[in-house]
């Protein structure tokens, strides 16, 4: 059993080798510390998105579900018409009364629209038809005058709120409650202002002017194809698969579609894209992996070699080291350590590179949703870990070499 004192006679030799061969250490490792820099930047780039999109998600609505028209993509186009693919009033109905895990839906149904505000006009304006529902499920609630009522529902009033955005591009009062402007010729009375959802989905920080409208009275500027999709609030996310099967079968059973036919609809909830966004950031990051595992193996190579080198140079104190009594295991094990020193050095090198990289990132890049671009604590682990790896399998071959060496042969070495 080899005493803690040859351990850290080892480690010091391999740090004095890597100080009297600085520039041919630098090379050497070169490759460990490329390799380092790589994953503990994409690490902590992938970290730092995903953290932005999924609060951005949370932001969103993680419980929220929408359904919307959808042509089969295994029937002929004309088997249906737009009469039967179409969402309509009685299936908003049937859904609300039959899908207990929906805890609220709202129609929700935009166009662009010519916005008059006295003099000041705007051309392709969204506005939005919505019911009263609508500002619970999308957690956008009213900063001034009211939200819509019922009765504006029923009634098909010509009343609407705006964003913040549109009070500052169509230059309407700071509070605009009970202003009248034009929406494509109609007079309508703004009744609120509603908040403006800043986190847009993937860093969209950038809003422009939203109008919303009573969904019924939205009904009254759109064609015979009349185009609506229903935003639900599940009762909790883990409810979405159950509150996706319940619309599903009211609405085939209203639309009365037989087994074998598909859906003339399609369901999808937020956690889907979450997920789909979860499995492609892992696709990313295993490629970045393999990539940054590619650089680690040139690596490995280069400090097999140069420790190689090391055990050709240093043949006859090898011989003098077994003369004087030290055995096989020893020598390997010294050898072997200035091998995982070498990495881990390089390591250490690329750990700090990265932090600098990471530091500029978040200074410089906040606005690429990279503000919170930090290296997690794993990734910092796994680095060390692999630069170590890389040390003992390339490491193994010059040590064995070494500790095979006959001490009266490596004494005669010149």
């Amino acid at each position: 059993m080899l005493n803690p004192f040859f351990y850290y006679q080892a480690i010091m030799l391999a740090l004095g080798q890597i100080w009297v061969n600085k520039t041919r250490s630098f090379l050497t490792t070169l490759a460990i510390i490329i390799g380092v820099v790589a994953v503990t930047i994409v690490i902590a780039g992938l970290d730092a998105m995903k953290t932005k999109i999924l609060t951005d998600f949370e932001m969103f609505g993680a419980n929220k579900m929408f359904i919307f028209p959808h042509w089969p993509d295994d029937a002929p186009r004309n088997k249906y018409s737009w009469t039967d693919i179409r969402l309509k009033r009685t299936e908003l109905e049937a859904l609300t009364e039959h899908c207990p895990s929906i805890r609220r839906l709202s129609p929700t149904t935009d166009f662009n629209a010519v916005i008059q505000n006295e003099d000041e006009i705007r051309e392709g304006v969204q506005v939005v038809g919505i019911w009263p529902q609508w500002h619970d499920i999308e957690r956008r609630q009213v900063l001034m005058g009211r939200p819509f009522v019922p009765s504006d529902e029923e009634n098909a009033h010509q009343v609407c709120l705006v964003n913040e955005a549109a009070i500052e591009e169509l230059e309407l009062p700071v509070d605009p409650t009970g202003h009248t402007m034009l929406v494509d010729g109609r007079r309508f009375l703004v009744i609120g202002v509603v908040e403006t959802l800043q986190a847009a989905i993937f860093g969209q920080g950038e809003t422009s002017a939203e109008v919303f409208i009573p969904f019924s009275t939205a009904v009254k500027f759109k064609s015979p194809w009349f185009f609506f999709m229903i935003t639900c609030q599940v009762v909790s996310p883990e409810a979405a698969e159950e509150a996706k099967a319940e619309a599903r079968f009211v609405l085939r059973n209203i639309r009365k579609l037989e087994p074998d036919e598909s859906d003339t609809f399609q369901i999808e909830a937020i956690d889907q894209y979450i997920e789909v966004f979860r499995n492609i950031a892992t696709v990313i990051t295993a490629v970045a992996g393999g990539v940054v595992g590619v650089a680690l193996l040139v690596g490995g190579i280069g400090i097999m070699n140069i420790m190689l080198v090391s055990v050709s140079e240093r043949t006859r104190e090898i011989g003098l080291r077994k003369a004087v009594g030290a055995t096989p295991a020893a020598v390997l094990l010294q050898f072997l350590l200035e091998a995982i020193t070498l990495c881990l050095f390089g390591g250490f090198i690329g750990l700090a590179i990265g932090e600098a990289i990471t530091f500029l990132c978040r200074r410089t890049l906040a606005d690429y949703a990279l503000d919170q671009m930090t290296i997690p604590l794993w990734a910092i682990v796994m680095a060390c870990g692999f630069s170590a790896g890389v040390g003992i399998i390339f490491g193994m071959f010059p040590a064995i070499k070494a500790a095979r060496l006959d001490p009266i042969e490596a004494l005669r070495h010149e």
